[in-house]
């Protein structure tokens, strides 16, 4: 994995606000479904999701900034040995390969074979003897899509992990577009045991509710008889339908307020949905045609405009 700051195209000393903006940036660009032909932005997305979550993590950013810990968020070495979740070859000082597969390197062996030290218990340099703790597993990016009234209510969601298990997933309050999920010890298996999978979320759009923040807007058609004489309707809501009653002599644009019906925030308190009134007029209704035919209204709409 190439390194966080470049993976996410901003500066060591990028505050949060960067890197959320980079991150929900990329993700928009490089999302899957919108690259189903081409398997690099598939692995790019993978590379931006991994990167993001090490670097908002103040403690691993920290690590890694020290070089304690790789991009994969695994202990690094001395002498450059060690290193990946999944093990792997390094070059030796003549170009020849060593494997240390899975299992982890045991350092010891290597360091007397070097430096001549006296036993196990010997380290170099006569300082303590200290091994890196095996590596966990790697992690596993998953992508997960929720509807937007699921969301809107925290409704659980399932999703199938790599090993063909399930989960019921609880959606957190302040859940949003890109919003991820991490699920301690369900990712890759390692000797220093599993990786972790990591849940970004997409909300799929609907097709009348819009969200403003943790409102939500809905454009609602209405009759002229509603709107003239005023009526109570029924609404939709993301919580199922409700009575609304309309004012008399409602105009298009008026925005009416349901207190509690729209997304949660973080802090638990829901937004509202705001209903903004949309006066419909029917096509070929004769009777309304003859009544505004010699209808002569006093009003003036435009007169504000100088028109």
């Amino acid at each position: 994995m190439i390194d966080p700051y470049q993976a996410l195209g901003v500066a060591k000393g990028a505050d949060e606000k960067e890197i959320k903006s980079a991150y929900r940036k990329l993700a928009k660009e490089l999302h899957p479904d919108k690259n189903k032909d081409n398997p690099k932005a598939t692995e790019r997305f993978s590379d931006v999701t991994k990167a993001y979550d090490l670097l908002l993590d103040k403690n691993k950013r920290a690590q890694f900034d020290r070089g304690e810990i790789d991009a994969e968020g695994n202990p690094t070495a001395p002498f450059g040995f060690g290193g990946g979740g999944g093990g792997g070859y390094q070059r030796g000082p003549g170009g020849q390969q060593f494997d240390f597969g899975n299992a982890g390197a045991d350092f010891g062996d290597i360091f007397e074979g070097l430096f001549g030290g006296g036993g196990r218990g010997s380290a170099p340099f006569g300082g303590r003897e200290r091994s890196a703790p095996p590596p966990k597993g790697a992690n596993v990016a998953y992508r997960l899509k929720v509807e937007f009234v699921a969301a809107a209510t925290l409704q659980k969601q399932r999703i199938t992990l790599e090993d063909g298990k399930t989960i019921d997933l609880s959606l957190p309050k302040g859940v949003e577009e890109g919003t991820q999920m991490r699920l301690s010890g369900k990712g890759r298996q390692g000797p220093g045991g599993n990786g972790d999978a990591i849940v970004t979320i997409h909300i799929n759009p609907h097709p009348f509710y819009k969200r403003d923040g943790d409102n939500i807007v809905l454009e609602l058609p209405i009759t002229l008889k509603e709107a003239v004489e005023g009526a109570r309707i029924k609404v939709p809501t993301v919580d199922g339908p409700v009575m609304l009653s309309i004012p008399a002599g409602s105009n298009s644009g008026k925005t009416l307020r349901l207190k509690n019906k729209g997304f949660h925030a973080k802090s638990g308190v829901r937004g509202n949905q705001l209903v903004t009134l949309m006066i419909e007029l029917p096509t070929d209704d004769h009777k309304l045609a003859e009544f505004v035919k010699d209808w002569d209204p006093q009003d003036k709409p435009r007169a504000s405009m100088g028109v």
